[in-house]
């Protein structure tokens, strides 16, 4: 026997789902690949390098990350001496470690909530349950790619700052690798959080069910259909002869 035709609101419901699958994968992967940047920026030494203009031995250079301070030459050997104790640290260094790190654990218990709350998955509960959780891993992704913006900013007006001041004579930087990274990485996870709400919002649009018109039936039908369709005299006799059949 041929299959019956899909209705349109189901082949619509169809498409819709599998447009919300592949949005939320592509969310997952803009997230993940965001926090996998932000592990790499926050572990980086290269947030600030000494410019080759103000540099006396140009085949002398001088990194400086959140941790530690490295420098290096022409010849491949390298350095690095950490920052021994915190509160000897620059308060802007300390408030961008704070960031980092705020948007580091954002995007680990982002990346978690976005598998358990993803539609093709099998854990998480129920429909309503897993919209909640994506939509949270939504929210949290966006918080830890604005904490990395603003660690990354911070650190980048602190050195754009000294660059320009003519005033300032010690030693002056440019704008590291891990910046650009940082940047790149909190871009991604704002990106992949708005995917995941939008994701949402289209799930929770219910389709418009269409009714076929069958055109009018008699009143005789319909009569029939109320007392039990045709077999009705012969399924019960004994309303047929009642006392006030011939009145």
């Amino acid at each position: 026997m041929p299959r019956p035709p899909k209705s349109p609101a189901c082949t619509m419901s169809l498409r819709r789902r599998s447009a919300m699958y592949q949005a939320q994968i592509s969310a997952l992967v803009f997230g993940v690949s965001g926090f996998g940047a932000l592990i790499a920026a926050t572990a980086s030494n290269e947030w600030k390098v000494t410019t080759r203009a103000s540099s006396v031995i140009t085949a002398t250079w001088v990194y400086q990350g959140l941790w530690m301070n490295c420098a290096g030459n022409a010849l491949g050997s390298f350095h690095c001496r950490p920052h021994f104790s915190i509160f000897k640290v620059e308060g802007y260094i300390q408030a961008c470690r704070g960031l980092m790190i705020a948007a580091v654990s954002l995007g680990f218990f982002g990346s978690i909530s976005a598998l358990f709350g993803m539609k093709c998955t099998k854990v998480g509960g129920s429909e309503k349950a897993k919209a909640k959780i994506a939509c949270l891993a939504g929210i949290v992704f966006i918080l830890s790619g604005l904490c990395s913006m603003t660690g990354c900013s911070l650190y980048a007006n602190k050195i754009t700052t000294e660059f320009f001041d003519p005033l300032y004579i010690d030693q002056k930087y440019e704008l590291g690798a891990a910046l650009f990274i940082g940047w790149s990485g909190a871009s991604l996870c704002i990106i992949g959080g708005i995917i995941f709400c939008f994701s949402i919002y289209e799930s929770n649009k219910t389709p418009r069910v269409g009714y076929t018109y069958n055109g009018p039936t008699s009143v005789m039908s319909s009569r029939t259909k109320y007392h039990g369709g045709p077999d009705a005299k012969t399924s019960n006799p004994s309303k047929q002869f009642d006392k006030n059949a011939y009145v």
